[in-house]
């Protein structure tokens, strides 16, 4: 979801993070409504810049609603009750999804090589 690069900026525009998460931006909107710890700064016009402890809190948001498919009651009180097993899962889902894309890689490389090719390295080892 998230990559290094991005996390050397200070603040994110709506359309940024909404890209990040792939919903749209009126869902921004409402989850910071319904989250009274999810506070983007207001710049002139209305306009929120989101910093890098917003992001955090929408991942375990996201996680909670959209790929566990919980109500936004039910996130709310998992956030407020056990907000620092919900981030370690997260985080752990993370890294493992980072591991399986590792692998996938790893995968489609040695697909790309031939009987040949396979045969040749192998009799230059031996």
């Amino acid at each position: 979801m998230l990559n290094k690069e991005t996390e050397l900026k200070l603040y994110y525009s709506i359309s940024e993070v909404a890209e990040m998460f792939q919903v749209n931006e009126s869902t921004l909107r409402f989850w910071e409504k319904e989250f009274p710890d999810l506070t983007p700064k207001k710049a002139g016009r209305g306009i929120r810049q989101y910093q890098q402890k917003d992001i955090d809190l929408l991942k375990l948001i996201h996680h909670l609603v959209k790929e566990e498919g919980m109500t936004i009651p039910g996130a709310r009180q998992r956030l407020k009750v056990n907000k620092d097993n919900t981030d370690k899962k997260v985080e752990v889902i993370e890294r493992l999804k980072q591991i399986r894309n590792e692998v996938a890689g790893m995968r489609d490389a040695l697909d790309s090589f031939t009987y040949e090719q396979v045969e040749e390295l192998k009799d230059s080892i031996l």
